[in-house]
């Protein structure tokens, strides 16, 4: 097989959460650019309806659901609704994610009474672990339940499942709320035992660990504050935080036949930063 024809996801189906922005709209972006039918699943119905649409426009098939990933009920629900639409489901993108808030570190680099580990709200500690770990479970079942049914629906096997994990999994950042390492950590292992566990069926799991990017998360702070971002910048060895485009090309690869031989990996796209980790950030006195 010539290399290219390896990335051909044509007439393919996939499925993302979290697709309403940031990586995860990359993410639905990538299949539909690529000539796959795509679900776009969020808690914010409105805005995956309406770049669903967008994507209709620029020729994709596209549909919106509304799930949130902590309902175990509304995630199968969306997964059920794409194979009712498209037939199978070739590609699962396990992605949405949460805030985790404060860190023990202000951006200034000063201590964060609101971050620390003895007063950490338990309440978003809770939503944190649900949403960024639990809710990429759940999103994994349900990829594997209807995956294992692909043979028989379209006489494809297998298919592919991408979590979205962290360089936080490995990396601890003093500025980023306290739950957001543990739970990146925790789907780190959780994408090595499925993969362990569904390569029998033909249903390869990976992650995908990216570093900073200009997303909503955090209320968009990148987009909206310059000097965060140049200060930012600084810190990466590649120069700059990413944009959402450079995470295409590898959600391609482990999406296609192209990545037909990797299994359980956690494959970083950080510009660098894990290399060295991250300090507090002291722009503010510049």
């Amino acid at each position: 097989m010539k290399t290219l024809d390896q990335f051909d996801i044509a007439g393919r189906s996939g499925i993302v959460t979290g697709a309403a922005s940031g990586i995860g709209l990359a993410y639905a972006e990538t299949l539909a650019e690529a000539g796959a039918k795509v679900t776009l699943v969020d808690i914010d119905e409105e805005g995956a309806e309406r770049e669903a649409e967008r994507l209709r426009g620029e020729g994709a098939e596209a549909r919106a659901v509304k799930a949130d990933v902590r309902n175990i009920d509304e995630v199968a629900a969306a997964f059920d609704s794409h194979v009712e639409a498209y037939g199978s489901c070739d590609i699962a993108f396990a992605n949405a994610g949460y805030d985790a808030g404060e860190g023990f570190w202000t951006p200034e680099g000063k201590r964060n009474p609101k971050g620390q580990i003895d007063v950490y709200d338990m309440e978003r500690w809770e939503n944190s672990i649900n949403v960024n770990l639990s809710g990429i479970f759940r999103t994994i079942r349900e990829a594997a339940r209807v995956m294992k049914q692909n043979e028989a629906n379209s006489g494809r096997r297998g298919g592919s499942i991408i979590a979205t994990s962290s360089n936080a999994a490995i990396v601890n950042e003093a500025i980023v709320g306290l739950p957001y390492m543990p739970a990146k950590a925790g789907v780190r292992h959780l994408v090595r035992h499925a993969a362990f566990e569904l390569a029998a069926f033909g249903i390869r799991v990976n992650a995908i660990a990216p570093g900073p990017f200009v997303t909503n998360i955090g209320g968009g702070w990148l987009k909206k504050d310059p000097a965060a971002k140049k200060a930012w910048d600084a810190l990466m060895p590649a120069g700059s935080v990413a944009e959402t485009y450079q995470i295409k090309p590898l959600a391609l690869l482990l999406a296609s036949d192209a990545g037909s031989y990797m299994i359980g990996s956690h494959v970083m796209i950080d510009g660098g930063m894990a290399l060295g980790g991250v300090k507090p950030l002291e722009w503010a006195e510049e």
